[in-house]
């Protein structure tokens, strides 16, 4: 996949860290995403990524460091810039996070009333664009609950999409989903991509559904960049932590529920 000529960073972070009482999540992150790529981040369980995804987009306030989207610190920023940012992002949570009271439309609908003064007209004929966009046509009177796991991801998308974002993040897109069905969300994705030239963030921790999307690759280990670069280049790396992650070799020596095991296997001598 072919990042635009000469691309200029969208988002950068500096010596980010963030911290949660004593413990430290994020160990001063540094890098950046070009306009118009597709920048993945995987790591295992607790590597941090979800809560660095969380830090860009400004759910999360770091200890220190900076996070710029477009050349705005967004670390401390007011309540009026941030306002301004986020209606320039799309973001699709996990669960898919749908409101279960309200339709699948009226979900997609929702940052469209309350951004914007278009009239009601635009807005239906606009929702229906954005659920044609990610495969949904006709199903903007569906409740959520009506939708399978992978519709309900499309509908995510579908309201992500809404305010026609220039940077689209991802929080584990394809979760939770059967390899056929997390296939066709893979390939949306691209489809986003090729249609859009839009720059996206996406966390996961499904391999096959990383190397296919990236332009380039972050790989968290407890809250540490040990490899970055473009995918292939990430996948060939000889690093013995990128080595263990790729080829899905166990790691017991920090593992907690390996130690609380042995704890509990001795006690029964």
């Amino acid at each position: 996949m072919a990042v635009p000529a000469d691309p200029g960073p969208v988002i950068s972070t500096r010596a980010l860290r963030l911290q949660y009482g004593e413990r430290e999540i994020l160990h001063g992150l540094s890098f950046d995403v070009l306009r118009g790529e597709t920048m993945v981040v995987i790591g295992g369980s607790g590597s941090g990524k979800s809560t660095l995804l969380r830090t860009l987009v400004g759910l999360e306030t770091p200890t220190s460091g900076e996070v710029h989207i477009n050349g705005v610190n967004i670390t401390g920023a007011s309540a009026r810039t941030m306002d301004g940012i986020r209606k320039r992002i799309g973001l699709a949570f996990q669960g898919g996070a749908l409101i279960g009271s309200l339709t699948v439309g009226q979900n997609i609908a929702l940052p469209l009333l309350e951004h914007t003064t278009l009239d009601p007209t635009t807005i239906t004929v606009m929702v229906r664009i954005k659920l044609e966009q990610v495969g949904l046509s006709g199903y903007e009177n569906y409740s959520p609950a009506q939708l399978s796991g992978g519709m309900r991801k499309r509908a995510a998308f579908a309201r992500a999409l809404a305010m026609d974002p220039e940077i689209l993040f991802f929080d584990e897109p394809s979760a939770g989903l059967d390899p056929i069905t997390a296939a066709g969300i893979d390939d949306l994705i691209l489809d986003l991509k090729k249609a859009y030239s839009m720059t996206m963030v996406v966390v996961t921790h499904e391999l096959a559904s990383a190397f296919l999307i990236a332009d380039r690759i972050v790989l968290l280990d407890r809250g540490n960049i040990v490899a970055m670069g473009p995918a292939q280049e990430v996948r060939a790396s000889s690093h013995p932590r990128v080595r263990q992650f790729l080829d899905r070799v166990a790691d017991t020596t920090h593992d907690e529920d390996v130690d609380h095991l042995r704890m509990f296997t001795d006690g029964l001598k």
